[in-house]
């Protein structure tokens, strides 16, 4: 009796637990579907350390996201090539980029778009103790950079509105950013085209900066989105741009409290952040289709796309309803 019970018992336990699992099973992939469906609701947006993330990187502090309702996962890159990389394998949704990559992914194939231009800087600094007082004595001198880039592009459009003659500098390859203004300030080339902060931990070195893509009013750095995400999501895309103004407007109005900030969201070093002169925020905007054409011009001229792009189509302002 005692043995049959026990028989019986076990039965009646292992009966109970496959029912057990008939029930839990399902709740476990519900529970699991759920919660791939909450990390698809993330928005991933690439950045880099550099001035236009500055708004981004405010607006994440201060929950300015969260504010508005959007859920917002900040990528960080140091460089350009990780960001586009990702970018392209579809693990970004949109990401602080530059004309010259947007172009080069349209002619790649890739369905993107450009929601607005971004307020960084870029610029062409002076090797210590140069005589060189204006861009168009730049001729004949040996200026660092990195070929086929939105620095080439900017240093060229620079010295182009200056009234320097094309191809009358000499473009020295230097890709690697801290071995360029090594090589500046050393004097062992004649300028150098850097982003911030660069730009601006050379001229703390000595360096002297002699034009900015702000003063020659270059909107050569944008915000890209998959087309695909951008149309599904418009509406996230949207109250990112909002929580990006209300930052921007935070920042213009005591650009000296961002200074500790600079250092530790921005990863500037911090005797260029006690120095940094910031730029002025806009409001969302898209660069001007004369910017994005002479773009298209550049490259084309020098045979680096793939098949022809239509600037119309690339750009998009959903986002920023203007």
């Amino acid at each position: 009796m005692h043995n049959s019970y026990l028989i019986h018992g076990g039965r009646a336990a292992k009966t109970g637990l496959v029912l057990l699992l008939v029930f839990m099973v399902p709740a476990l992939l519900l529970f699991d579907s759920c919660s791939i469906k909450k990390t698809q609701e993330v928005l991933r947006f690439g950045i880099m350390p550099d001035v236009d993330s500055m708004p981004f990187l405010a607006a994440k502090s201060h929950g300015l996201f969260e504010k508005y309702g959007v859920n917002v996962e900040l990528v960080s890159f140091s460089n350009a090539q990780e960001r586009d990389a990702a970018f392209q394998a579809g693990r970004l949704d949109g990401t602080i980029s530059d004309l010259l990559a947007a172009v080069l992914l349209a002619s790649g194939g890739f369905d993107i778009k450009v929601t607005s231009a971004t307020d960084g800087r870029y610029g062409i600094a002076l090797a210590p103790g140069s005589a060189v007082s204006s861009v168009k004595e730049l001729q004949g001198k040996k200026i660092g950079l990195s070929t086929n880039t939105i620095i080439q592009y900017s240093i060229d459009a620079i010295a182009k509105n200056a009234g320097l003659e094309a191809n009358t500098y000499i473009p020295m390859a230097i890709p690697k950013m801290p071995i360029r203004m090594e090589l500046l300030l050393s004097g062992q080339v004649d300028a150098a085209g850097l982003p911030e902060p660069f730009l601006s931990m050379a001229e703390l070195r000595g360096s002297r900066i002699l034009a900015t893509s702000s003063e020659y009013g270059l909107d050569a750095a944008v915000v890209l989105f998959d087309k695909a995400y951008l149309d599904k999501n418009l509406s996230k895309v949207k109250k990112l741009y909002k929580a990006y103004a209300e930052a921007a407007e935070d920042i213009n109005a005591s650009p000296a409290s961002y200074r500790t900030f600079l250092v530790e969201k921005a990863a500037f070093p911090e005797e260029v952040a006690r120095l940094f002169r910031f730029v002025d925020y806009r409001e969302p905007v898209l660069p001007s289709m004369d910017q994005l054409k002479a773009v298209i011009a550049w490259l084309s001229g020098r045979s680096l796309l793939s098949r022809p792009v239509d600037a119309a189509s690339l750009m998009d302002d959903r986002a920023i309803g203007k």
